[in-house]
């Protein structure tokens, strides 16, 4: 698989997989000395409000594929509702501050990231800014740095938070599904920062359909990766958690096939921006995940 490239995102969505998850995670690419992207949700884990998306098609066939209990825990599916939101990063920030140390490229992925995912479509322009500078200052402030790059829930993005995202100079961010790097044109705008779309389906995607398992997961992974830039898109609640063995396995096949694979900024990096096309994002519903997302048409 020469030629071949794959760009870790990781997305950190709850106070477990920020505690537990991106520690293992970062012990797993320590120890093949592998850079990754990680995207944090700073603010509130409001877990337990998911429960909303219950009448969506797909949500539950999709909880219970996924063993959704023990991946997140009884307290996570109880946080903001029978439980207070607990803040995820103010809980520890040296674990964010650990990433950054150790080489590894981070972003924003939301404050509040069930509000984003749920309520971007009819979320106010000031509402949704107020979202996104609680985060871009929390990761200034615990940095010392400010955020090159986003990543949006769920893959959920309109031309409010396109054009909200471009009067921040990121280098890019990765609000999208698609095949490859482009400039996103969305209600007939074209914006600035490029795109750096998810290429891959989800392990959360994937687990149970289609007579897909954990014994063949990788294989069907290996098997969709194409010549050029792939990139995978991760959860600290389950490649860092109870599926960390799977994970830990796809690192090392990639190597063995002479795949290279590094954080999504770098893989950016090596491109030349200037000759991305640019391309319509559309809302579009994709197999294995209830409700529409932001993809690349």
């Amino acid at each position: 698989m020469e030629g071949k490239t794959l760009a870790i995102k990781v997305d950190v969505d709850t106070l477990k997989g920020y505690l537990e998850g991106v520690p293992r995670l970062l012990d797993i690419l320590g120890r093949r000395d592998l850079r990754a992207s990680f995207f944090f949700s700073f603010g509130p884990d409001n877990s337990g409000r998911a429960v909303r998306r219950v009448f969506r098609k797909g949500f539950i066939g999709k909880m219970l594929r996924t063993d959704a209990p023990g991946t997140y825990g009884l307290k996570t599916m109880l946080y903001g509702t029978l439980l207070p939101a607990p803040l995820i990063v103010p809980r520890d920030p040296g674990i964010f501050r650990r990433v950054l140390s150790e080489g590894h490229e981070g972003g924003i992925h939301a404050w509040d990231h069930v509000t984003w995912q749920d309520k971007l479509d009819r979320m106010p322009e000031p509402r949704m800014r107020e979202h996104f500078d609680r985060a871009f200052e929390m990761f200034r402030d615990l940095s010392g740095s400010e955020p090159r790059c986003c990543a949006a829930p769920a893959w959920k993005a309109t031309a409010s938070s396109l054009a909200m995202q471009d009067g921040y100079g990121f280098d890019y961010c990765s609000d999208t599904r698609g095949v490859s790097p482009f400039i996103p044109r969305m209600g007939g705008r074209v914006f600035v920062t490029p795109q750096v779309p998810t290429t891959l389906p989800t392990m959360d995607e994937l687990l149970g359909t289609a007579g897909i398992g954990e014994g063949n997961l990788n294989s069907h992974l290996l098997g969709l990766m194409g010549p050029g830039l792939n990139v995978h898109t991760v959860h600290a609640e389950m490649e860092g958690g109870s599926r960390s063995g799977l994970f830990e396995e796809l690192l090392d096949r990639c190597l063995e096939l002479g795949v290279d694979i590094t954080s999504t900024g770098e893989a950016l990096g090596r491109l030349e921006k200037g000759a991305l096309p640019v391309m319509d994002v559309v809302q579009k519903s994709i197999p294995g995940r209830a409700g529409k997302v932001a993809v690349q048409a």
